[in-house]
């Protein structure tokens, strides 16, 4: 590793430690543009739609990088000192029945709503028509990544990992939850 990447790691653990919850959100907005700016160009968009890319960093830094915060901070208090793969298992369970519904419902409506504008009718619609294939799907993958995440990964770096592994569920996200007028614009 280089020295100017052993440096930017170091500051970024100093701020990680200082404060967790500004560096899990920053990190997760810049992540979730990083995602949208790659799905916009797999979806041969010519020029990046900077309002797009701005409205998802939003979601992923006001949200995204907030829930995880919690959402793992609750999960460590309620399995505290349990360890092993029963409590593993329970905790990717957990995970995939409250809060992969939740935040895949919520993408999908916070990107017909708030990025494409759309009124909740039609919003309503494209998540009756696409939600239960990309929940399926959701559950097809991140069990997988949940049991890494809790079985190997220290509770300050499960935002950060989960954020990472977002970064590409995202891309896949971002181009199911465009409405089929908006795709080819």
């Amino acid at each position: 590793m280089s020295d100017l990447a052993k440096d930017a790691w170091r500051k970024y653990l100093i701020q990680l430690q200082a404060h967790p919850l500004r560096t899990k959100a920053i990190t997760a907005g810049v992540l979730t543009g990083c995602s949208d700016a790659i799905a916009q160009k797999i979806s041969g968009v010519k020029r990046i739609q900077f309002r797009r890319l701005l409205l998802l960093m939003l979601y992923g830094f006001a949200y995204g990088g907030p829930f995880g915060h919690f959402f793992h901070k609750l999960m460590d208090t309620i399995f505290k000192g349990k360890k092993g793969n029963s409590t593993v298992a329970k905790k990717v369970l957990l995970e995939q029945l409250t809060s992969s519904p939740w935040n895949n419902f919520l993408f999908m409506s916070y990107y017909g709503l708030v990025v494409e504008g759309r009124p909740w009718k039609l919003v309503k619609q494209k998540v009756g028509k696409d939600y239960p294939t990309i929940q399926l799907t959701a559950w097809k993958f991140w069990p997988i990544v949940g049991w890494v995440n809790y079985q190997y990964v220290p509770l300050q770096f499960r935002v950060l990992f989960s954020s990472f592994v977002a970064s590409c569920w995202s891309i896949f996200l971002n181009l199911k939850a465009r409405s089929p007028a908006i795709k080819n614009a």
